[in-house]
């Protein structure tokens, strides 16, 4: 299998390899695949890292994110994220939006999720809406639980609805207050006037 030719040829092979790491050092960086004019579209392909707040950091406000969360830390506030993990150290007061959701922690507010889990270590006190839903053994429950195909877009047309309603509503009441009681007026002055007639 192997003849004088072929020990000649790795014999020459190393001034074979010099050959071609030339090439690369000749052409300039931005006309190489793979530089870093590529470098932010491969980048953006790649899903970012999870934000992760501190066991030692207190927010007072909303947070809201496309990405990941994992929060150790406390929030006062509402929550809306793709993937919102609630540590064993985490406090939570607020409303919860989420796409999954996985307690560990205490969370005092409601809960929205398409899948919403629960912990053995988790302390929950507030509704959760949820289309699956998973409680371990040993978790805190305390609310009521309500299962919807779509969690997240259900409460957005019932928050709208509520707005149109109250204003609709005491309209026609106003009017017909006025008409009532014009009425009455109407009555009243007709009846001065036969009673003063007669």
């Amino acid at each position: 299998m192997f003849s004088k030719s072929r020990i000649n040829e790795t014999g020459t092979k190393p001034s074979n390899e010099a050959a071609p790491a030339t090439p690369p050092a000749e052409t300039p960086s931005f006309l190489r695949q793979g530089s870093a004019d590529t470098a932010p579209t491969q980048m953006s392909k790649s899903k970012p890292a999870a934000s992760v707040l501190a066991s030692d950091l207190t927010v007072t406000g909303n947070l809201k994110t496309t990405g990941d969360v994992v929060i150790e830390g406390n929030v006062d506030g509402d929550i809306r994220a793709h993937l919102l993990t609630v540590g064993e150290t985490a406090t939570i007061r607020g409303e919860i939006v989420a796409d999954d959701i996985v307690i560990n922690g205490r969370v005092i507010g409601r809960v929205r999720g398409l899948k919403v889990r629960l912990t053995s270590a988790a302390q929950v006190e507030g509704d959760i809406i949820h289309k699956t839903i998973a409680i371990e053994s040993g978790a805190h429950f305390e609310g009521s639980v309500q299962r919807q195909d779509d969690p997240l877009q259900t409460n957005r047309g019932a928050a709208s609805q509520p707005a149109a309603t109250p204003s609709s509503a005491p309209q026609p009441q106003q009017s017909q207050a006025p008409a009532a009681m014009s009425e009455a007026v109407k009555k009243a002055a007709e009846q001065k006037k036969n009673a003063s007639n007669s």
